[in-house]
């Protein structure tokens, strides 16, 4: 670009209107905020919904049925679910939500048999208790292990009790999970909750089952197998990858974040609009001077690689920021969008960080290249005579 030793001429010409260049600097942090909070978005979305080689989860639910209170299973299909080859286990599961329609702030309780989290394949191997413990999730009847989104987003402690969609429970662990699915959900003893609920058909009945296959490539495989062995029975099963069931479950969402894309674009427009805007005005300002530059030996296309450096700047200064507050904004906020019990969570990454940088760079970059080239093909007489 240029040689460090022109970078404090650079830096005079954008301090010397600090005014300007705060506006134009805060315009682009806003933009920038706006875009990051798009793409974490969007990057939520895809954890929660892209297969991946190593998935050997299924999701069994009652056909033809979308939100969990309307999905009634036997719960004595486990042991048939347990003999189909490939299965390597089962957990039945009863899922009650406060709000089955899309929504930022959603509490899930999934109720699972009390000795699941022993299983050599439970979702407890996959956790990180950073308060209470499992033991006293297996000691007291309504206790609940809470993933660490939820319990941050409600403020939930270790010993409190809590209500929602009619259930009461004292939060007696909460865990950390890498699974998106495990965050934002409380954990209960399967009969308490098959009681406690008001609806939802009692004892015996669930809302799915959470099937691990033995191999990855059994996945299809598996699912048609059990999906044949019920289709026969009053209360037929239909069964997908985890992700898949994600996808279609959460259809709404997955939409809506596709239409988000526009806004980031929209983002990155209003970035260059005004960069370039700045440096336009500020190349005008600068004409006569860049006559004095020239006679002083600057050549051309170095006065145009440093009015593209002062749009450079500009972009990574105010990306820098917009990207960092909306990443702070983000983490602190523990968002998820929660559709039908099943949550995409909207989380921070390094990635999106660097994403966020490049482009802010290199839209500021873009959008000097037109003053630049202008400045770069005028006259030294010309300028002088520039009012």
């Amino acid at each position: 670009m240029i040689a460090p030793r022109y970078f404090p001429v650079v830096l005079k010409q954008l301090t010397r209107h600090r005014v300007r260049t705060a506006l134009t600097t805060a315009g682009v942090c806003v933009a920038m905020f706006l875009f990051i909070a798009v793409q974490s978005l969007q990057d939520g979305v895809r954890k929660a919904t892209e297969a991946a080689a190593d998935d050997t989860t299924l999701i069994v639910y009652r056909e033809n049925r979308f939100c969990p209170a309307a999905s009634r299973l036997p719960e004595y299909y486990l042991d048939r679910i347990n003999k189909v080859p490939g299965v390597a286990s089962a957990v039945p599961m009863k899922i009650v939500v406060n709000n089955c329609r899309a929504a930022l702030d959603v509490v899930t309780f999934r109720g699972i048999p009390r000795g699941s989290l022993d299983a050599p394949v439970s979702p407890a191997t996959a956790w990180e208790v950073v308060d209470g413990s499992l033991a006293e999730w297996q000691r007291r009847s309504d206790a609940a292990l809470v993933g660490h989104s939820l319990a941050a987003r409600r403020g939930f402690k270790v010993g409190q009790s809590f209500d929602s969609s009619g259930v009461t429970v004292t939060v007696a662990g909460i865990f950390r999970s890498d699974e998106p699915q495990e965050q934002n959900v409380a954990y209960v003893h399967l009969d308490f909750l098959q009681q406690a609920a008001g609806k939802g058909g009692g004892l015996g009945v669930v809302t799915q089952f959470s099937v691990r296959v033995d191999h990855p490539d059994n996945l299809e495989r598996v699912a048609a197998a059990i999906d044949d062995e019920f289709r026969a029975e009053a209360d037929p099963t239909t069964t997908r990858p985890e992700k898949a069931f994600v996808a279609q479950a959460g259809a709404d969402i997955v939409e809506l974040v596709r239409f988000t894309r526009w806004l980031g674009w929209g983002c990155l427009a209003v970035v260059m609009g005004l960069v370039a805007n700045a440096i336009v005005l500020s190349v005008q300002d600068r004409i006569r001077e860049h006559a004095v530059l020239q006679t002083l030996g600057y050549r051309s296309n170095l006065i145009a690689r440093m009015i593209v450096c002062e749009g450079m700047l500009i972009g990574l200064a105010g990306g820098a920021l917009g990207t960092m507050a909306s990443q702070v904004f983000i983490h602190a906020g523990n968002f998820s969008l929660s559709q039908e019990g099943l949550s995409i969570t909207v989380g921070t990454s390094w990635s999106v960080v660097a994403l966020g940088l490049c482009i802010s760079a290199g839209v500021g970059l873009l959008a000097g290249l037109v003053p630049a080239w202008n400045a770069g093909r005028r006259e030294i007489a010309s300028c002088f005579r520039a009012v």
